[in-house]
């Protein structure tokens, strides 16, 4: 394998989920102090990612990223985006950052996304950390506007794809799904023809498990069945709540 890198291209990995009924993103820390006046000190936030290697394509120089931080091969990982405005690294930090890296300032980063269920662990989490996506902290080189993107492009699949449910574990209450709806459509939905709508889907199987939760009564658990759905979307059929 050639472990030499591309200097000049990048791939950059958005996590994402939902926790405490808001959307999650993980970023890792970047520090730099090179001790001295005329440079400045790099302390914010950045998407995990990675320069690709002279032996890697750019999907598997994401999925080294995801297998780092999850332990797990991903298959569900979403390419959506390549950035290359000539201006996207131009602050003080983030060529400080990019010329202690032996980088070309004229970097082209091509990004993926992944979305977790909401019990996921991490396996690595030294120096990363999950925010809210409506309240994120500094960010380096233009990652704002990669999250702001990977997002959009969830936005605009919801209704027509089952992503909605890789941010479910495997057995989920309604309740749990009703909100991972309304926090990626950024909207309140009726519970009750809610519901109705999502039980009428033959690819949500009910379980006979309950889940005890605060409530006195159990909340039943389902599952989704991608068998079923791979069969119905085959004629036209979409999720549409």
């Amino acid at each position: 394998m050639d472990f030499r890198k591309i200097d000049n291209l990048s791939v950059d990995c958005v996590l994402l989920k939902i926790e405490n009924k808001s959307l999650k993103v993980l970023l890792r820390k970047r520090n730099l102090n090179l001790f001295t006046e005329n440079l400045p000190i790099v302390d914010d936030w950045v998407l995990p990612g990675h320069y690709v290697l002279k032996s890697n394509n750019l999907g598997e120089t994401a999925n080294r990223v995801f297998e780092e931080l999850t332990g797990e091969k991903h298959l569900n990982k979403n390419q959506f985006r390549a950035y290359g405005n000539a201006a996207r690294i131009n602050t003080e930090t983030d060529l400080l950052w990019v010329r202690s890296r032996g980088a070309t300032t004229r970097t082209i980063t091509v990004a993926y996304y992944l979305i977790l269920a909401s019990n996921k662990k991490l396996l690595n989490s030294n120096g990363v950390e999950w925010f809210n996506i409506k309240n994120l902290p500094q960010l380096g080189f233009d990652h704002k506007k990669i999250i702001t993107d990977a997002f959009d492009d969830i936005k605009s699949k919801i209704n027509t794809e089952p992503l909605v449910f890789n941010f479910m574990p495997v057995k989920f209450t309604l309740n749990e799904l009703q909100t991972a709806f309304e926090v990626l459509l950024d909207t309140e939905l009726d519970n009750r023809n809610f519901r109705k709508k999502i039980t009428s889907k033959s690819y949500i199987v009910p379980l006979e498990e309950k889940r005890k939760g605060q409530s006195k009564k159990p909340s039943r658990l389902y599952m989704f069945s991608n068998d079923v759905y791979n069969q119905i979307v085959e004629t036209g059929y979409i999720i549409n709540i």
